[in-house]
């Protein structure tokens, strides 16, 4: 490729809706969407690695318009929330089994600011959610995204992509799968939880004097610690399959 043809309005125009691609990807997508990485520096990455693939950008297939530049970014722009939007239900799961683990324990209180997604939620969640970031970048998620997106470019030209049905029905099943998995990551908690309110509920029946404020709590919470270091390497190859799987469905974007 000669200078004399980056530098043409079809090739200007390609750069542009392949940065709109990484940015949109980089907003929505776990890892990248980290609240803690300040919008500049995104920019800043979806700048960088659209210099990166600008050599594998396919030529551009659209009416050099207006009107269809404009159309071709926003169809840019649905691309990477798509893959977002995939990924985030999948990450989700985590979120709900520690919200759920959290109330059984009786920490439904006690919440504090999720620096992955800037928002209040129970510290059981936070914790599962840091934990399961550190999952994500140890099996490289970060670099299947960014290979996803080279080999997007020669399945979904530039400005092409469009909703599909199967992305919808999908999008559907996940959710209600993402309770399902978060259920079955907690249910050792919650099954522990509840045969200790029926023993204590026996104890206070046959002793009245046991005080559940006092003895009660702290007991359960010390065996809900228990059973989550127990379970939490589990839990995080149940998160990763889940993810990896989540990861093999964004080909219904092809």
């Amino acid at each position: 490729m000669s200078w004399a043809q980056v530098f043409t309005q079809d090739y200007v125009v390609g750069f542009i809706l392949l940065f709109f691609r990484f940015a949109a990807m980089f907003m929505a997508a776990p890892i990248f969407s980290h609240q803690n990485i300040p919008q500049s520096i995104k920019a800043a990455l979806a700048f960088v690695f659209a210099i990166v693939f600008y050599s594998s950008m396919p030529p551009l297939d659209i009416p050099l318009n207006i009107l269809s530049v404009i159309i071709a970014i926003l169809s840019e722009v649905l691309f990477g929330l798509a893959i977002g939007v995939v990924l985030q239900v999948a990450y989700n799961v985590i979120t709900f089994a520690g919200g759920q683990i959290s109330f059984m324990m009786g920490f439904s209180m006690a919440s504090a600011i999720d620096p992955q997604t800037g928002v209040s939620m129970p510290i059981i969640s936070q914790f599962l959610s840091l934990l399961a970031l550190m999952v994500l970048l140890s099996i490289d998620m970060h670099h299947w995204l960014l290979l996803f997106i080279n080999d997007s470019l020669s399945q979904i030209p530039l400005g092409g992509f469009l909703m599909q049905e199967n992305l919808f029905r999908y999008t559907i099943e996940a959710s209600s799968k993402m309770f399902l998995v978060g259920f079955i990551i907690a249910f050792p908690i919650i099954a522990l939880t509840f045969l200790q309110d029926v023993i204590f509920g026996m104890l206070m029946k046959t002793m009245p004097q046991f005080n559940l404020l006092v003895i009660g709590f702290p007991i359960k919470i010390a065996f809900a610690f228990i059973v989550l270091i127990a379970i939490l390497t589990s839990t995080m190859l149940v998160f990763k399959s889940h993810v990896q799987e989540a990861f093999n469905y964004l080909e219904i974007l092809f």
